[in-house]
């Protein structure tokens, strides 16, 4: 049975593993979800590179919530350095679902805007283990995870 990885922070103020696990479980069965927390963004790499060493999972999503201070950005760029090392360590994909607090306008456009990518990044992470012709099929049409999609060019 495949494994799907869900690290989460203590630091976000949405709790977007329980969102990912929700939407998760609307994709059906076939699968496992194992979730670990950690208390914050510079903690997902070893809480991932746990996941998929200790608990044998598959592909990892990696939720965190920056703040909005130049000193989060250097930390969420950090993460993502690490996560990036992740992945190439244990040549197992890691879906980086950041959600950074300058991104909206106030708190009702976060909580949303944290929702919905998390959410369609679960279906990503599905994507990936069990439907990666999905995937092929919407290359090039600038989609994307939140906002609204960029839409292809061409």
């Amino acid at each position: 049975m495949k494994r799907i990885g869900i690290a989460d922070t203590t630091f976000a103020r949405v709790d977007m593993g329980r969102i990912a696990e929700e939407e998760l479980k609307k994709m059906g069965t076939g699968f496992k979800v194992e979730r670990y927390t950690s208390p914050g963004v510079k903690d997902l790499p070893v809480a991932v590179k746990k996941l998929i060493e200790e608990r044998q999972c598959d592909i990892v999503m990696a939720l965190g919530m920056p703040g909005p201070e130049s000193i989060d950005k250097m930390c969420a760029h950090e993460a993502s350095t690490g996560l990036i090392q992740v992945q190439l360590m244990t040549n197992t994909h890691v879906i980086e679902v950041f959600v950074h607090e300058d991104e909206a306008k106030d708190a009702k456009e976060l909580t949303w805007l944290a929702e919905r990518r998390t959410r369609e990044h679960a279906v990503n992470a599905y994507d990936l283990l069990f439907r990666q012709s999905r995937l092929a099929a919407n290359s090039g049409k600038g989609l994307r995870q939140g906002f609204d999609d960029a839409g292809p060019m061409m």
